[in-house]
């Protein structure tokens, strides 16, 4: 009963960040779904830092276009567990390489890969070539070591929020 209920409030979290969501995208003139990753990562409020690295990375471009794409998007909050000179450094024109290897584990390309479909997989490769590994653990899917948080559609793709950055080996 206590598993059902959590399982609940969980839901219904989901549905209203889902909601959020679709609210700032219409308040801006896009229908929920209706926006390319890069512009529902913007508008989503907290992807602030992962939009700043796709824009020094110079990847704007492609990861608004046609895709599908699926992206493991570190929030703000997973982006504050690097330590602050690392993630200044990665952000400087003199580390772009870096940078894109380090996006590229968190993209997969050609595929809009949902989150029931992701707990039927044992491995995916990501435009970086490494695969990466999802995972159920404890009821919660996982990516490698980050814990996906929520699932967000865009026009071109899905994103998925994470809440640790993918560090490629």
């Amino acid at each position: 009963m206590i598993r059902n209920t959590f399982s609940l409030i969980r839901a219904l979290l989901a549905a209203a960040l889902l909601a959020a969501t679709g609210a700032a995208l219409a308040a801006d003139g896009a229908a929920p779904g209706s926006a390319d990753i890069v512009s529902t990562a913007r508008h989503a409020g907290n992807f602030t830092i992962l939009v700043q690295a796709i824009e020094a990375a110079d990847l704007t471009e492609t990861l608004a276009g046609i895709g599908p794409f699926t992206v493991f998007a570190p929030t703000d909050k997973a982006f504050g567990k690097l330590p602050e000179a690392e993630l200044d450094a990665l952000l400087r024109p003199e580390n772009k390489d870096k940078l894109v290897r380090i996006l590229s584990l968190h993209v997969i390309p050609g595929e809009a890969i949902d989150q029931n479909s992701l707990k039927r997989v044992r491995s995916v490769e990501t435009v970086a070539g490494e695969a990466i590994r999802p995972a159920m653990v404890r009821g919660r899917l996982r990516i490698n070591d980050a814990r996906v948080t929520s699932e967000i559609g865009a026009s071109n793709g899905i994103i998925h929020a994470i809440d640790s950055v993918l560090i490629p080996n």
